[in-house]
């Protein structure tokens, strides 16, 4: 098996997705005559699960072959749905251990779509079965696990697709193309990214037995194990840093990490974080509703903000990124991007979110589905599929996955150690001098879970 491509040649394969295009990488994805589709399993069918899960079936003939969940009624469900549209209209097996599942050495490619908690040790175990792997982000809720997992993937040569879709969402790659690669914005010196969203648990309710059909202590697995609450399952569990990273590592990482591809961004040089729960106190919930961070890249500083209360600075940006050019502004989210030129005879540019509703009507009734979000997920599984094909780096590679992972981690330990600022050493993986940064950077997993190790996947 080939090697995969250098870094500067899996840049070069990042190309706006017009029709043209869009066409060439779906038949790219379709088997040659004569091939089997490619066999798929899917780890945690949940909401986002099942929205990957879809995406990829609209785009190439797979095959759906086994599904796996902790929740009996969750993995029926979407065993069920599978069924009715997948083009074979079998249904999948059924697994209640990851484990089991990828020991069958059957899947050409494993989805993970998780709690953050549950991410690393099925992605390491699934590229040593062979399988190429999507995850969701952020990849790990550990620093020590992302460096597990990109070695992982390095060793066994599997290509990994990170599930931070602005990468392939249709209207930003229209806008890095239009505005930052041809140096509209001049200068680039600061960015603001931020969330206002109204997304942090502001109720207390009481704990309680877990349901019959949830296998609460494998679902909790090597996270600290805390009472059953019905904020725990399903969806909600990002109300505990038990599980996650808190909104930093939920909505700042897409952020970030489209600010770094938009502007080719490595590692940030030093991390800083302020925050905390300043106004719902009396919550479960045990993440920050207010905080601050600084992604500092040297000679460019990108500046987080969430606030999950209160009014958005501008609403029609509650969730976003604002670049700073000295020739121009780019504002840019989800649904859309402005440019606003310094010139004032130069004509701002609005653009809106594409959808694709015509093409893929089952969008129009898929439930709990983002549908704005839908193509770019299908343009994210197609570069996936296009960088199987080739052998090469997809266009959100784990390796880029873990710099905005761990860049977010960072962030929320600066935050737990008072707001100090974190410089961190990349070719050594560790913050420089700070021990006590340092012991952070692995979370204890409770047995019998073993953390992995970088040096021993």
């Amino acid at each position: 098996m080939p090697d995969l491509l250098s870094e500067s040649e899996g840049r070069s394969y990042t190309i706006f997705m017009t029709r043209r295009t869009l066409l060439q990488s779906s038949l790219a994805a379709l088997p040659l005559q004569g091939q089997t589709p490619k066999r798929v399993g899917l780890i945690g069918c949940g909401w986002y699960g099942k929205c990957d899960l879809l995406r990829l079936i609209q785009v190439s003939p797979v095959e759906v072959v086994s599904l796996c969940d902790v929740d009996k009624q969750m993995v029926e469900k979407a065993a069920d749905i599978v069924a009715s549209r997948q083009a074979s209209k079998k249904r999948p097996r059924i697994f209640h251990d990851y484990r089991q599942m990828l020991a069958q050495k059957n899947l050409d490619i494993v989805l993970i779509a998780t709690p953050d908690h549950w991410h690393a040790l099925p992605m390491i175990e699934a590229v040593k079965q062979g399988a190429d792997v999507y995850v969701q982000k952020p990849i790990s809720v550990d620093i020590t696990e992302g460096q597990a997992m990109l070695a992982a993937a390095r060793k066994y040569k599997r290509v990994v697709q990170v599930g931070t879709q602005r990468r392939s969402t249709p209207h930003l790659v229209e806008a890095r193309e239009r505005f930052l690669q041809t140096g509209k914005l001049g200068k680039i010196a600061y960015a603001e990214i931020y969330c206002y969203y109204h997304m942090r648990a502001a109720t207390n309710p009481p704990d309680t037995p877990p349901p019959s059909y949830l296998d609460y202590e494998f679902w909790t697995g090597p996270a600290p194990m805390r009472p059953y609450n019905e904020l725990t399952h399903p969806r909600r569990w990002r109300a505990f840093m038990e599980y996650g990273n808190g909104i930093v590592g939920d909505m700042c990482i897409h952020m970030l990490d489209m600010v770094r591809w938009m502007l080719d961004l490595g590692w940030p040089v030093s991390v800083s974080s302020n925050g905390g729960i300043l106004i719902h106190k009396n919550t479960k919930s045990n993440i920050t509703d207010t905080q601050t961070a600084t992604f500092d890249f040297g000679e460019l500083k990108v500046v987080w903000t969430h606030r999950s209360w209160g009014t958005p600075p501008d609403p029609q940006y509650p969730w976003g990124a604002t670049i700073y050019g000295d020739k121009g502004t780019l504002k840019a989210s989800v649904m859309g991007y402005d440019f606003i030129p310094v010139d004032k005879k130069e004509q701002p540019v609005h653009k809106d979110v594409t959808y694709e509703l015509e093409q893929y009507p089952e969008d129009k009734t898929e439930e709990a589905l983002e549908r704005h979000v839908a193509p770019a997920i299908r343009h994210h599984m197609l570069d996936f599929l296009a960088a199987i094909g080739k052998r090469s780096k997809p266009v959100a590679d784990i390796e880029q996955g873990h710099i905005s992972t761990t860049s977010c981690i960072l962030a929320n330990l600066s935050q737990q150690l008072g707001g100090r600022t974190l410089v961190w050493d990349a070719s050594a993986g560790r913050i420089t001098g700070d021990a006590e940064a340092n012991r952070l950077l692995t979370r204890p997993y409770r047995t019998p879970w073993i953390h992995p190790d970088p040096a021993s996947v």
